[in-house]
């Protein structure tokens, strides 16, 4: 049912957290034409076509047709001064939506084609997002990603070099990309390993797919999709939260090892949809997943790419696949419960949280 003008404001002024955001996915259309015209990019020259350079199909195939939405952002993000600014404006950007808390994940590594260090890439999104986060209130905390199809021993250093930055608000460590090609990530095991050992915490990409098991090539059987099986090997590298993973609801045994181990699925539902991990909103799993107890997070994956902010993507969940305002204000506020940040920060953030909620009983169940 579609929400009432006062409903939607309801959303835009809750306070927010966003737990599953890419920095290359999140460029702003005006700041990917300054960068390509300034760096001398082979890009669109014009705000439309560089929309629809950046801005992925509504529907698409699956993970690979996604995934070359970000071939553009990557090349104008090889320096320093474009990588801070791109993180800076991603806060701003959230601000006017709400978030008050959030997590931007990237990976190091695909910025150093030009000769830049993975220390400087590092310290130039540190430096943009927690600058912003100071001017505009928001809480910024970052997320190192390694790539699958990288050598592991590349990671390896990735996770090396991410664990001296702690200091600057890097917190997390993560592994995402082609899933199909690279399915297992226990290839990376000593790049997570690397990552614990320098203080960092762990979330994995998984289950971003469908069809057929890629470690097998055959359909996974019993009932399982191939995301489920995706899910249940992610947990091999013993991660506090996976990003995506819808297709855990196809396996209640696995629903009910989340729940045991409080793991959180960080769901993007629109993003799903366009990298045909379900094939529509209303089709998503998100609703079944939180009724059935697993612990679940809701963010946008990417502003741009997906072409939606996080207030939309609530207005969503609501109209499309079917939850409550109170359960959907149990899902934002319980997002502070899993990110990647200190205790006091956390309780401080829930005390801004539950003070907003006071007194509105639309919205607490």
């Amino acid at each position: 049912m579609p929400l009432d003008p006062p409903q939607f404001d309801l959303l835009l002024a809750m306070p927010k957290a966003e737990l599953h955001l890419h920095l290359d996915g999140s460029i702003r259309i005006g700041t990917a034409l300054d960068l390509a015209r300034s760096r001398g990019v082979d890009a669109p020259s014009d705000a439309p076509a560089m929309a629809a350079a950046l801005i992925a199909p509504e529907r698409g195939a699956d993970q690979a047709e996604l995934l070359r939405a970000f071939e553009l952002p990557i090349a104008l993000l090889q320096d320093a001064e474009a990588l801070a600014r791109v993180a800076a404006e991603l806060v701003e950007d959230k601000a006017t939506d709400g978030v008050r808390y959030l997590e931007i994940r990237w990976g190091p590594n695909l910025h150093t084609r030009e000769g830049l260090s993975l220390a400087e890439g590092i310290e130039a999104v540190c430096s943009g997002a927690l600058d912003a986060g100071q001017r505009t209130g928001v809480e910024v905390r970052l997320i190192c990603t390694a790539i699958r199809s990288h050598e592991p021993i590349e990671n390896v250093r990735l996770a090396e070099a991410a664990g001296k930055f702690r200091d600057r608000g890097l917190t997390g460590w993560d592994l995402a990309g082609p899933e199909v090609a690279y399915p297992d990530p226990m290839l990376h095991a000593d790049a997570f390993q690397a990552a614990r050992d320098g203080g960092l915490r762990i979330t994995v990409h998984a289950g971003e797919i469908g069809g057929s098991d890629p470690s097998t090539g055959r359909s996974a059987g019993a009932g399982l999709s191939a995301g489920s099986a995706q899910v249940r090997r992610a947990l091999a590298v013993v991660p506090e939260r996976i990003a995506h993973g819808p297709g855990a609801i196809d396996d209640l045994d696995l629903c009910r090892e989340l729940i045991e181990r409080g793991i959180a699925l960080d769901l993007c539902p629109t993003s799903n949809v366009q990298a045909g991990v379900v094939p529509s909103l209303e089709a998503h799993p998100l609703a079944r997943l939180h009724r059935a107890g697993v612990p679940v997070t809701l963010s946008t994956d990417d502003s741009t790419v997906s072409d939606i902010t996080l207030s939309e993507e609530y207005r969503r969940a609501v109209e499309r696949i079917g939850l409550t305002l109170p359960e959907l204000w149990t899902i934002a506020r319980g997002a502070l419960d899993h990110a990647f940040a200190d205790g006091p920060t956390i309780e401080r953030l829930g005390s801004v949280f539950d003070a907003w909620a006071a007194g509105r009983p639309e919205i607490v169940a």
